[in-house]
């Protein structure tokens, strides 16, 4: 292919590039949007047919009492279902009230949750089965329901046939007995009715609407694509040569402006410090290398010594542009905590290789003026110097409250802490306790500092570890 030929080309990759992007960004919203009233068809499906369950047990509820209960009282003056004349009375109460409202079987658990009474005659007498359910119905006294399936939700979309039993709603309701038959307050608690409804005819329904609304996101997907693509088309063949040309243009400009931001950076360093530091690292390379041929020797180990501090210098030089030149901060209201959370998320993989937690006590809309890209690298150094002072598990605590007029943050940590005879040399530049540090991250962080005007202190921690509590000027804070 040609120079001619790949530049011709290039737009039109644009447009398919465009045009894929378009069709994955509808086809997601309708999708979505199809999933929200798909979900929330379902859910009102659910909520109706919960209500009915309610109803049935009420109604069950006062069937069983009106019906059995009190005849039984009366006429034989205790309850005892394995006399087989009460057990067919109850049966005959339970089966004539749920007829015809597709309920498969119907349980009343006792109070020690023994099965008294089952359609399915097997079950009466034994245990059931630890349920959270009838638990709930036991010690709280109130109803729930179990929503039970035998197939996922997106099998259910590519399933046309559906058999009875695929979707079931089971009722946990408090058996009580009655105050008063008019109505009134519920007496004392008798038992857990349990009934089990096959619900599959009614989710069929929502499924099928399910099915429509997703069909049609597709085909109004598919027609807003072919518009799309169709219009991005004709536009691109009349302004192709325009939009290269910009393209063109834009990128130079940028590269210019990023070469010159560069340039007025490291003008002044560039020949007098980074040139021979470039000489003097390439010089003990090479020299180190024909030592360690030759077999090493003291030579071999000074040479390597030059080569390292070469390279630890060659970083003290870039700490110390950013150190002496700093910008003038951009004064916007900046949101303290959304700041703490991007520190947060830079170092999260960091801080698990470590074991190290970060938790943040934000108040919640803590705002001040200040530029964003500074302070976050400010905190971003405090954070990372607690990380690096921990080397272990251990946790850093973050927080910022709103004080009368100033906002106070406070960063923790509870590691070693700070030495008491270096707390007055900690903000010097080109001082640190590491033996690969460059002694500028704290200078760095109080020249941000001293450009917002803010008030910033290092001490110990009164259970150990180091503090850094930094106070926003009055006048310039903000809570919602």
């Amino acid at each position: 292919m040609t120079p001619a030929s790949a530049s011709r080309s290039m737009p039109l990759q644009f447009v398919k590039v465009l045009s894929w992007s378009i069709l994955m960004l509808i086809l997601a919203f309708n999708l979505g949007f199809s999933f929200f009233v798909s979900n929330y068809a379902e859910n009102t499906l659910l909520e109706k047919q919960k209500e009915f369950g309610l109803l049935l047990a009420e109604n069950l509820s006062h069937q069983i009492y009106t019906r059995f209960t009190l005849p039984t009282l009366v006429g034989y003056g205790r309850i005892r279902l394995r006399n087989e004349e009460q057990f067919t009375r109850l049966d005959q109460t339970v089966r004539t009230t749920i007829h015809s409202f597709r309920v498969e079987e119907v349980r009343i658990y006792s109070l020690d949750q023994t099965i008294s009474y089952a359609t399915d005659k097997k079950v009466v007498g034994t245990k059931g089965e630890p349920n959270k359910f009838i638990d709930v119905a036991l010690d709280e006294q109130v109803y729930s329901f179990d929503m039970q399936s035998r197939i996922s939700r997106l099998g259910a979309l590519v399933r046309f046939n559906m058999p009875p039993g695929t979707m079931k709603l089971r009722t946990y309701y408090p058996l009580r007995s009655e105050k008063y038959l008019g109505g009134g307050p519920s007496g004392h608690l008798m038992g857990v009715l349990e009934f089990t409804q096959d619900i599959t005819h009614e989710y069929v329904k929502v499924v099928n609407f399910e099915r429509l609304v997703v069909a049609s996101a597709l085909a109004t997907s598919l027609l807003l694509f072919y518009v799309i693509m169709t219009v991005l088309r004709r536009t691109e063949r009349i302004n192709a040569i325009r939009l290269e040309e910009k393209e063109r243009l834009e990128r130079e400009l940028m590269q210019q402006e990023k070469l010159a931001g560069m340039g007025r950076m490291v003008a002044g360093v560039a020949h007098e410090i980074r040139n021979p530091l470039g000489i003097i690292r390439s010089t003990s390379e090479h020299l180190l290398k024909k030592a360690q041929k030759e077999g090493g020797g003291s030579q071999s180990r000074l040479l390597e010594a030059i080569h390292e501090e070469s390279e630890r210098l060659s970083k003290v030089v870039t700490d110390f542009l950013d150190y002496a030149r700093p910008r003038q901060p951009d004064m916007r209201e900046v949101d303290l905590g959304r700041i703490v959370e991007q520190v947060s998320v830079f170092l999260e993989h960091e801080c698990k290789g470590k074991g190290v937690s970060i938790q943040s006590e934000m108040q919640p809309g803590l705002s001040v003026r200040g530029d964003k890209d500074q302070l976050y690298r400010a905190f971003y150094n405090i954070v990372s110097n607690s990380l690096q002072a921990l080397d272990g598990p251990g946790t850093i605590t973050i927080s910022g409250t709103h004080e009368l007029d100033v906002v106070h943050m406070i960063f923790m940590d509870d590691g070693p802490g700070f030495a008491s005879e270096h707390m007055d040399k900690l903000k010097d530049p080109f001082f640190t306790t590491k033996e690969t540090g460059t002694g500028l991250g704290l200078a760095i962080v109080g020249s941000i500092f001293e450009g917002h005007g803010t008030q910033w202190t290092l001490s110990c921690g009164v259970e150990g570890g180091a503090r850094v509590d930094v106070i926003f000027p009055a006048g310039e804070t903000r809570a919602d």
